[in-house]
């Protein structure tokens, strides 16, 4: 009877063992691969670090150069003097060789389904009662639309900010891009994103903005602090 219980205990030890084997090789090579792995993720990172640093280590940006002087440097070539021009949207006569771009704004106006469009010229008038530029139902869609003109040099990267307030609390902030702009004699006419006011009895009353624009060497063109008023939807 021993004999056969150690005959029968004689397998299922080997089982045992064999399954125990077959755990600890598994795990071992999970760890394994776990640690390739992480060895992998860590050398994509030391690449892209690597490769950042050569970047940045190797880029040496061009000298600032105004528009007068990239159209000389082909004065004597007439037709790819009159082809920059074109491309620019301005002609040698109105450059003056200043470095930095100059973004002026000259009228603000509001595009919505409440009222027609209204305009004011830039800047605005101070003696305007609390500068509420405009009064909208509450749930109207509406858009503030800017004409402007850029001059001296092209203007890179132009962007915006509307921070709004009501009872010195803030309660909205959209930002939004513009674009690249070059000189050009034509004003630009340029449409924010659409916006809705919002709805209620605590939504309404008097609102107050400020509408800022720089570009991406973070130089402010124009901040313009204005007024609105939100009133009930009847």
């Amino acid at each position: 009877m021993e004999s056969g219980k150690r005959a029968e205990a004689g397998p299922s030890a080997g089982v045992s063992e064999d399954k125990q084997q077959r755990e600890e090789r598994e795990m071992s090579e999970k760890q394994l691969a776990d640690e390739v792995c992480d060895d992998h993720e860590d050398d994509d990172d030391d690449d892209d670090k690597e490769d950042g640093a050569g970047a940045l280590a190797g880029f040496v940006p061009g000298p600032l150069l105004s528009l007068k002087e990239q159209i000389e440097k082909d004065k004597d070539d007439d037709s790819l003097r009159r082809w920059k021009e074109k491309l620019l949207g301005c002609v040698e006569e109105d450059l003056n060789g200043q470095m930095e771009p100059e973004v002026k704004f000259h009228s603000i106006g509001i595009i919505s389904n409440d009222l027609e469009e209204v305009s004011y010229p830039l800047p605005l008038d101070l003696n305007r009662e609390g500068l509420v530029l405009f009064t909208l139902k509450e749930g109207s869609r509406y858009q503030l639309k800017l004409t402007f003109s850029v001059l001296h040099n092209i203007v890179s990267g132009l962007t915006y900010s509307n921070t709004v307030w009501k009872a010195g609390l803030k309660v909205d902030q959209n930002k939004g891009m513009l674009g690249t702009f070059a000189p050009q004699r034509e004003l630009y006419v340029h449409v924010l994103d659409e916006e809705t006011t919002p709805s209620g009895v605590l939504a309404r009353g008097i609102y107050s903005a400020n509408l800022k624009f720089e570009d991406d060497d973070r130089r402010c063109h124009m901040e313009l602090k204005y007024a609105f008023e939100i009133k009930k939807n009847s």
